[in-house]
């Protein structure tokens, strides 16, 4: 079987810095991790390889940093990985950057095979829009289960479960398909000292606008029909009183004192 995860590395920080003249985030300098659905969704694909013959590739669009994003997956179960980096792609928006990965997809089907399933997460911690995905999937005209948080292959489709504001709901699908992956009842595993060091010595192909023949007019700024009007960090919230007297009894007489000065009733509504 032939998997590909679509991992993203996304600033771990609270300090985000944003470009005035681009309004996209500024990653140099700034702590990166894999972002954490991706995780999720690249376990999901290691225990399906726990169970049958599998091969999973692991692939990101992002600059050459993104490589140690790459190598983290590798040592947790990936078996290759490759960047999709162009100064061109700066500046694209998820419909862009999903018309450069699935141009990507189709190049290293030439070399990997055609994937039977492509795990991506279900949104990145830093963008938040769950758009990449599904978008992916279209460009693909791959049938797609979005949100879901297992799943089960019988032949020739996949059986998954997916979470929505009304419980869960099961769905089954043709393969080749796509599927984004929310928080499961599961971790992500820990690496060993033996595939930290595999990973690190990994050789990580770059595929460029040229090598994935993506259309100019549909990639970076030009090829993204969204447009950020304003960006700006929220404010930190101030911090709270923490009330704690010698017996819970005291704590709570302080505690009704300083509702009651701030004019708010015990029951929570204002005087």
């Amino acid at each position: 079987m032939n998997i590909l995860v679509c991992v993203k590395q996304v600033p771990n920080s609270t300090e985000i810095k944003i470009d005035p003249e681009t309004n996209s985030l500024i990653r140099d300098g700034v702590p990166s991790i894999v972002n954490t659905f991706d995780g999720f969704a690249l376990e999901m694909a290691a225990r399906i390889k726990d169970k049958r013959e599998a091969k999973i590739v692991v692939m990101s669009m992002g600059p050459e940093q993104a490589k140690a994003a790459l190598k983290e997956c590798l040592a947790v179960g990936a078996d290759k990985a490759y960047l999709v980096s162009d100064r061109a792609f700066g500046g694209s928006d998820t419909l862009a950057t999903s018309y450069i990965l699935s141009k990507a997809v189709r190049t290293v089907e030439a070399e990997e095979g055609v994937f039977d399933l492509i795990f991506c997460g279900k949104q990145a911690i830093d963008g938040d829009t769950a758009q990449v995905g599904p978008e992916l999937a279209e460009h693909l005209d791959y049938p797609q289960i979005t949100c879901i948080t297992d799943i089960t292959l019988e032949e020739g489709k996949i059986r998954a479960e997916r979470q929505t504001e009304n419980g869960k709901e099961i769905w089954e699908a043709s393969m080749p398909a796509v599927v984004t992956v929310t928080k499961p009842d599961f971790e992500p595993r820990c690496s060993s000292v033996k595939s930290k060091i595999a990973a690190r010595h990994a050789a990580i192909p770059v595929l460029t606008i040229d090598e994935i023949k993506a259309e100019v007019e549909r990639i970076g700024l030009k090829g993204s029909p969204t447009k950020v009007k304003k960006t700006f960090v929220p404010p930190r919230k101030n911090g709270g009183v923490v009330v704690q007297e010698e017996t819970e009894r005291e704590s709570a007489i302080k505690l009704a004192a300083l509702l009651s000065d701030a004019g708010i009733a015990l029951g929570g509504a204002k005087k």
